[in-house]
């Protein structure tokens, strides 16, 4: 299993070269991904990164209050191999870290009575929401708020942290890359997510352009850049595409749902039609890689159990993309059932037991809001190292 890792990552490498080379046309995209052009920079802009890969999701989120710069140290700290942040714009176009637009739930605006009147509801996505919105502040208004953590009743050991520290900036995380990256000595990778594309678009904030100005500013747009882009949209990944050379990946949802942007479009196709070989030949015309939902390589039954594999992961392989699927995390509350632990759904259940499952799909990488534990299960799978099982 490790030398077929090894060997892959080898040719994922290698059609991250030569897609960035293309990127003017996306048909010269499958090509390259499928490995044709053979051996053009060996392991290209992943050849620092460890196989199979810890990201970091919105940091160490399993610990601290996602998208905050304590999160993000957190998850470097514990050996994260990728940090996440995902984007939303302010009212002045500022790009800042937020899972989503919506704040009332990762910040303590409702506390601020001078904000009281900006509570509203919005339809995000098809989506009605109610509360306050990233994109009806200004920067400095919303540094006057304080992050807090979002799901509270599952990690109430979290809210020790509630206050301390403020919604950063990506050029702030840039800087701290950055500086993090000038004191270990080595590259500090990001994964960043594009959130609600379309939305923005819709509204004048359009989140692509001021992202890659940021990347060009910070040496990180180019093929080799330790950086992933990723968003649920495809859209956003070809216009990123056309912007920058930067690895891209494709972030797929359950089967049955349809991207945003095909809704808007008229673009009858699925995730399920996405996943197909058609499918992903399509997205390797503009992408290094997918991000499924865990459920689309390991379904669950109707009990919460996992069922058999599906075919996602050798079929992205043969289209020369890279997968890391998500969200891998420790509680009761979101592992399948034969590793869940007690009846707690806070507490913790066999996490490890899970994580070395889903590397044992041949994944390249996987999200997780506990980077030690994905990283304790992952040793087993790093070249020089014998599967637990195996």
């Amino acid at each position: 299993m490790t030398q077929g890792g090894a060997a892959r990552r080898t040719v994922l490498g290698a059609a991250v070269v030569a897609a960035g080379a293309g990127i003017t046309g996306l048909a010269a995209g499958p090509a390259a991904a499928s490995g044709e052009g053979g051996g053009r920079g060996g392991d290209g802009g992943f050849r620092d990164l460890p196989y199979p890969t810890v990201i970091g999701h919105r940091g160490a989120s399993g610990y601290r209050p996602e998208h905050t710069l304590g999160s993000y140290q957190l998850a470097l700290d514990l050996g994260a191999d990728v940090v996440e942040q995902d984007l939303v714009p302010t009212r002045d176009g500022h790009l800042v870290c937020r899972h989503e637009n919506e704040i009332g739930g990762t910040t303590d605006v409702a506390d601020h009575p001078e904000f009281a009147s900006r509570r509203t509801t919005k339809s995000v996505d098809g989506v009605s929401v109610t509360g306050w919105f990233t994109e009806d502040f200004t920067l400095a208004e919303l540094k006057t708020l304080r992050a807090k953590e979002r799901i509270p009743a599952v990690r109430q050991r979290n809210t020790l942290y509630d206050g301390q520290w403020a919604v950063p900036t990506f050029e702030e995380v840039l800087r701290w890359a950055d500086r993090e990256g000038r004191r270990r000595g080595e590259r500090v990778w990001l994964h960043v997510e594009t959130k609600h594309p379309s939305y923005f678009r819709g509204l004048g904030l359009g989140l692509e352009e001021p992202l890659a100005r940021l990347l060009r500013r910070y040496r990180r747009d180019g093929r080799d850049a330790a950086v992933f882009l990723q968003s649920f949209e495809p859209s956003s990944i070809q216009r990123l595409s056309r912007l920058v050379s930067a690895p891209r990946v494709v972030l797929l949802s359950a089967a049955n749902t349809r991207p945003w942007d095909f809704e808007q479009a008229g673009d009858p196709r699925t995730v399920a039609d996405l996943v197909k070989p058609e499918g992903l030949k399509w997205i390797a015309g503009f992408a290094q890689g997918i991000g499924p939902t865990m459920d689309l390589i390991l379904p669950r039954d109707a009990a919460g159990r996992l069922g058999a594999p599906t075919t996602l992961v050798k079929d992205a392989h043969a289209r020369g993309l890279l997968l890391h699927p998500y969200t891998a995390r420790n509680e009761n509350s979101f592992l399948p059932a034969e590793y869940r632990r007690g009846t707690d759904p806070a507490a913790y259940g066999d996490a490890l037991g899970a994580f070395r499952t889903y590397f044992e799909q041949g994944i390249d990488g996987i999200f997780t809001d506990n980077p030690d534990t994905g990283l304790l299960a992952a040793e087993a799978f790093r070249p020089g190292r014998r599967p637990v099982n195996g």
